[in-house]
């Protein structure tokens, strides 16, 4: 559950004019493919079927002329330094009083949630406006394409690649990093992709139509896949889960602070804890808490 500023966005975009179509076929589509029609995510669509998905349902997802690689939002994420994002923007006394104005608007579903899981509305409040400004801004990679892309990082070829392409940044990563990275996290995006593929089955959701970070978060909590399935809730009574409404967003979100130790007047410790699991950077959880103390003057 990661956040991008505009700052961020634009140091890191790519000329899709000058890089994509050629970068696109070398990277994902081999040379010694005996048909066009051969999905370029083959090898993630014969794990998913592998693991249990029904065949024809795979076939027909990535088989669709919007499965294409999202070069340019893995690009990203292996540029990407949490370190050089700028948390203070969110600290500021124009921000706090944005965060208050959500708070009055949404207060109902921010206390009904406070109320459920025992976790403060302001700390719900300060992650959702550092996650997505409070659902202004919630990304725009597809997230499917974007977890097909990363899953394809297993093979050789693609991953030496991308390396190559991504080799004149001057924040890219060192070759052994790059590598380790890159093989932990094509397992990694595989247990999204499932994930993914589950969730908007469930929630009878075309998955071409979900955007959200580069990193696979997506929604005004920006949750991964595996946490929507793992701890996103029904906060409108609904019947779905639907991370992009504000009110499922706050109870999940709220849900998700309570399953890793917030409670009712929880330490300044085990806050930093549970703000921890949402995200695992110090900059991150320094933030969320510094807009709660001063959401609670």
């Amino acid at each position: 559950m990661r956040t991008q500023n505009s700052s961020t966005r634009k140091s890191f975009q790519i000329t899709k004019s000058l890089f994509a179509a050629a970068i696109i076929s070398v990277l994902f589509c081999s040379p010694a493919a005996p048909s066009p029609s051969i999905s370029p995510f083959e090898p993630a669509m014969e794990l998913l079927v592998r693991d249990g998905f029904d065949k024809d349902e795979i076939q027909r997802i990535f088989t669709d002329q919007r499965a294409e690689p999202a070069l340019e939002s893995v690009s990203l994420f292996f540029v990407h330094s949490e370190a050089r994002l700028d948390y203070d923007q969110f600290t500021t006394d124009d921000s706090v009083a944005k965060a208050r104005a959500y708070i009055d608007a949404y207060r109902e579903d921010l206390e009904r949630a406070e109320k459920e899981y025992g976790v403060d509305k302001n700390v719900i409040a300060a992650i959702l406006l550092v996650e997505t400004r409070l659902g202004k801004y919630t990304g725009k990679s597809p997230i499917l394409n974007t977890l097909a892309t990363m899953v394809s990082l297993s093979d050789p070829i693609r991953r030496e690649t991308l390396f190559e392409h991504i080799s004149s940044n001057p924040r890219r990563l060192p070759r052994d990093k790059f590598e380790k990275k890159a093989d932990r996290k094509s397992r990694w995006a595989y247990d999204q992709l499932k994930a993914f593929v589950k969730y908007t089955r469930r929630e009878n959701i075309d998955p071409f139509t979900v955007q959200g970070s580069y990193a696979g978060a997506f929604g005004i909590a920006q949750f991964m896949p595996t946490s929507i399935m793992a701890y996103a809730v029904d906060g409108d009574g609904d019947g779905r889960i639907n991370l992009f409404t504000h009110a499922d967003s706050i109870a999940s979100a709220a849900n998700y602070l309570k399953q890793f130790g917030w409670t009712p007047g929880v330490s300044r410790k085990k806050a930093e804890k549970a703000v921890h699991a949402y995200n695992r950077s110090s900059y991150y959880v320094n933030a969320i808490l510094t807009i709660r103390d001063k959401l609670g003057k």
